[in-house]
């Protein structure tokens, strides 16, 4: 089991801890991953473990917000996307595209593990709107695209079943095609979660000609090494999220061995994927802090 195949599946195991999903559900979607129940239930009992030491007294926050009526942030000036193609290494890669006027850089939005949903069309398009033209790439788009899968929980199995390698070919691929819409602007490249975790592998790969990264809540790679990377890194976790915010010590650790510009920020009170206001954990004070931190990182790396 790769590293990423690993965390879609505790993923999982975490979302049926928290009460997201039932144990039928949990256990369902992790046979499409190929887990079998013996395992299915360690990595249950494993998560269950993780989450009482997370929100014992001397770690727990304030409660999750949803906002009320205020708009998650950045989506007042959010820019319209628009579905395109190109030629990519293995077949024909889709994506959302969000021009922005006067762009003073461009960003690749990496998808978490549900693939290219109307969420993440809207991170680009916010993006767009505060400045940085935004691709959100579809690393599905091989096997017909996230819009082919009807329950999503396929669509993440199918991400379960990618080789590493291909996502980094996609990726570098989506980094060209930016530089050929945005020509002369550097690039960033931006991930939640699952993609979170494919920032990471794709500093670990070298991060060819990226110029910034902010990886949201995303796994670290097994003995990471940035050696290859030229990218200043915000890397961005919440404080309940246990699972993988233990991993910030070493992606420090790496980022400092590797000379790299960085800054690892801990939102208090915020659990994992809470910057997606679709979700049951999105965290509105958290969300707001995030995305003024990564809009100045941009501006500073990429202006």
């Amino acid at each position: 089991m790769t590293s990423l195949h690993r965390y879609i599946a505790e993923e999982i195991a975490a979302d049926h801890v928290d009460g997201l999903l039932t144990r039928r559900e949990a256990l369902r979607r992790l046979a499409l991953l190929g887990v079998n129940a013996a395992t299915a239930a360690a990595l249950i009992t494993a998560c269950a473990t993780r989450r009482e030491s997370a929100t014992t007294p001397a770690t727990s926050g304030s409660a999750p917000s949803s906002g009320g009526a205020v708009a998650p942030p950045g989506m007042a000036n959010a820019l319209p996307t628009q579905p395109i193609t190109w030629p990519g290494p293995q077949g024909t890669l889709q994506a959302a595209w969000a021009q922005a006027p006067n762009s003073r850089g461009a960003v690749l939005v990496i998808h978490e593990n549900k693939g290219l949903t109307d969420w993440v069309r809207s991170v680009a398009g916010r993006l767009a709107g505060a400045g940085f033209s935004a691709l959100a790439i579809d690393l599905l788009s091989e096997q017909g695209g996230t819009a082919a899968f009807r329950d999503p929980a396929q669509a993440t199995a199918a991400l379960g079943t990618i080789a590493p390698a291909q996502f980094m070919h996609d990726l570098d691929s989506g980094v060209a095609q930016l530089r050929v819409r945005a020509p002369g602007q550097k690039v960033a490249v931006v991930g939640f979660c699952f993609g979170g975790g494919l920032v990471w592998q794709l500093l670990n790969a070298g991060g060819f000609g990226v110029s910034a990264a902010v990886p949201f809540y995303g796994p670290l790679p097994d003995n990471p090494d940035f050696h290859g990377a030229k990218a200043a890194v915000l890397a961005i976790y919440g404080a309940l999220d246990a699972r993988v915010t233990g991993s910030q010590a070493a992606a420090k650790a790496a980022l400092q061995g590797a000379g790299l510009p960085n800054e690892v920020v801990i939102e208090p009170g915020a659990d994992h994927a809470f910057f997606n206001d679709t979700g049951p954990r999105y965290h509105a004070t958290a969300a707001a802090d995030a995305w003024q931190r990564t809009l100045d990182w941009l501006g500073r790396y990429l202006s």
